[in-house]
């Protein structure tokens, strides 16, 4: 089975198998003379990436640029096993996101406590990645290509340290986790599913929301999601994430009213999720075994860790 898909005449999306899964994780190719790639996924996905670009018959030394939308782990975990093997690639990188690709410590830490015991089978290992190989871009930044320029735009929400990156040839965002998940398990169901990505710990649903509308005001033709694969239809995509939205805070606003301990919070909260996601596929005739539940058991959980971190600082009013 392939691992590539051709989004259009000159965009294809390799599927990195993020957490052993089938369209959960994205690597984006851009080709021309030269060819750039947009986001890494961890390391454990590099393989997958190698191979994908074997299947397009594209030689590592073509790969000028790699760009990370953002530096958590699923995203950017696997840049400096990347760069090892592409010697004329520069990396590019929000510019708070640059030290941690030098010096990845602190990232390490805070995905361990997230992910516990499963961090060495997920994301190991992270690879330092030298400073004279990393750019940054501002917002507003450019980099032209031979056929189209790539525009840089601060996009935070889901995180400090993130970008998006509007494509003119094609008038779509790559949005990392800003603009949210699309669950490609119900592609062959009767509804799509675009849900806010809340994971700790820096999410802020008012900066998200700002940077919803900032995608929206550039008018895209698709959103290039970082989990998984593009939609021709942004404007259902931003009006799912504004109905989700508030219900995501919600379900860890009951949880810091009912239970005091942040663990039994969390829990609660993922729960009323759970609750409100298979109440809301129902009615689409989604079964209770589909296996959807699975990917969203997991993303339930992370994103509301994410919720009541931000209650907890008061982030969240």
């Amino acid at each position: 089975m392939t691992l590539v898909e051709q989004i259009n005449s000159t965009i294809y999306c390799i599927d990195c198998h993020d957490l052993q899964r089938e369209k959960r994780t994205g690597c984006y190719i851009m080709k021309g003379n030269k060819v750039t790639i947009i986001e890494t996924s961890a390391s454990p996905s590099i393989p997958y990436i190698l191979k994908g670009l074997e299947e397009m018959n594209i030689a590592l030394h073509d790969i000028d640029h790699i760009i990370v939308t953002h530096i958590h782990l699923d995203h950017a975990g696997g840049a400096g096993l990347l760069l090892e093997k592409c010697p004329n690639a520069d990396i590019i990188v929000h510019p708070k996101g640059a030290r941690h690709l030098e010096d990845p410590s602190r990232l390490i830490a805070g995905a361990r406590a997230v992910y516990g015991d499963d961090f060495d089978e997920l994301f190991n290992p992270i690879v330092p990645i030298p400073k004279d190989r990393i750019k940054i871009a501002q917002h507003g930044d450019q980099l032209i290509l031979e056929n189209r320029t790539l525009t840089f735009y601060d996009s935070p929400g889901h995180a400090n340290h993130h970008i998006a990156i509007h494509d003119s040839l094609t008038n779509g965002i790559f949005t990392g986790d800003t603009a949210g998940i699309q669950y490609r398990e119900l592609d062959n169901s009767s509804t799509q599913l675009f849900l806010p990505s809340t994971s700790p710990s820096q999410f802020n649903p008012i900066a998200m929301e700002q940077s919803i509308a900032l995608f929206e005001s550039l008018n895209p033709d698709y959103i290039y999601f970082g989990h998984y694969g593009h939609s021709n239809n942004p404007t259902e995509v931003f009006k799912q994430l504004r109905q989700w939205l508030p219900i995501f805070i919600e379900c860890g606003k009951i949880a810091m009213d009912e239970v005091t301990d942040s663990e039994e919070r969390m829990k609660l909260a993922s729960d009323l999720l759970m609750n409100r996601f298979r109440k809301h596929l129902s009615a689409y005739h989604i079964p209770d075994n589909h296996p959807v539940y699975e990917i969203l058991e997991l993303d339930a959980k992370v994103s509301s860790m994410g919720v009541i971190d931000s209650l907890q600082k008061g982030v969240i009013q």
